[in-house]
């Protein structure tokens, strides 16, 4: 990987976590070709493949791995951080899981963890980093939320519950920092092709089978809307904006029924 020198400590820094793909690589390939130098984490060995491909394009980057779902891989990547020796210019909090499956029959490990790394991880984080850019009177923070955190999510309730957390989390650290030069942004998408549904185990649902948004081009929305200073970004494809205005409008009941018939596994009963 290729470290920071002289001339690139003049260009922005921005952090990007989950960035060994999907919507987080996405994101740290349109922040290298706005002119950010990167550090970008994931917690398996493909963030250093992910790491190479970015350096490759003429971007210093530093890849870190490290499971943010564990105090210490936190930790680990704080110190990371701090080691550049540079302020963050913008923050993309982007790690995060899922699991699939009624919630009496899924392990409670899996669901302990999706808490973990969605919500525990993404508190820490902006703990840990928030304080210095408030100081400094300036950067840009993207929460990844998802449209799931609109409405109640059946079939994988602790993921949708953690990403109500991190939306409402994030609308509340917007206010709190609005005089202070920082922007925080939460980004909503609806499905999208990445890794997501083979982790979360979720292929023999509808959602899982159907069509999905491009992971380049929610990464580019979530880009453009960060450094616009917006408060949300709910990407544009017709399913999201059909399911982002049901969920303004339908009782809780009706939003859990209408979510199940997209993340109930197929074949399961009533």
């Amino acid at each position: 990987m290729s470290a920071p020198s002289d001339q690139t400590a003049l260009r922005p820094l921005a952090v990007v976590t989950g960035a060994s793909s999907g919507i987080g690589l996405e994101l740290a390939h349109r922040f290298a070709r706005e002119g950010f130098d990167l550090l970008i984490c994931a917690d398996g060995a493909d963030i250093a493949v992910a790491g190479d491909a970015l350096s490759a394009e003429g971007t210093a980057v530093r890849a870190v791995r490290a499971d943010l779902a564990t105090a210490e891989g936190v930790d680990g990547l704080v110190q990371e951080i701090a080691g550049t020796g540079r302020p963050v210019d913008a923050l993309a909090l982007n790690a995060g899981t899922g699991q699939g499956g009624p919630f009496i029959e899924t392990p409670l490990d899996g669901d302990l963890a999706v808490i973990d790394l969605d919500v525990t991880g993404t508190v820490r984080l902006a703990k840990a980093l928030l304080p210095a850019m408030a100081d400094r009177g300036a950067g840009r923070v993207l929460f990844t939320a998802s449209t799931a955190a609109l409405m109640p999510g059946p079939y994988y309730a602790t993921y949708a519950a953690s990403k109500s957390f991190v939306q409402s989390f994030a609308q509340a650290l917007r206010h709190e920092l609005k005089d202070t030069g920082v922007t925080v942004t939460s980004l909503l998408p609806g499905p999208t092709d990445t890794e997501f549904f083979q982790r979360a185990d979720m292929t023999d649902t509808p959602v899982g089978q159907g069509p999905k948004d491009d992971p380049r081009s929610v990464a580019d929305q979530a880009f453009d809307g960060l450094m616009a200073g917006d408060a949300e970004v709910t990407t544009r494809s017709l399913k999201t904006r059909m399911q982002s205005a049901a969920a303004a409008v339908l009782p809780d009941k009706a939003k859990a029924a209408m979510h199940a018939a997209f993340t109930k596994p197929t074949g399961s009963d009533e």
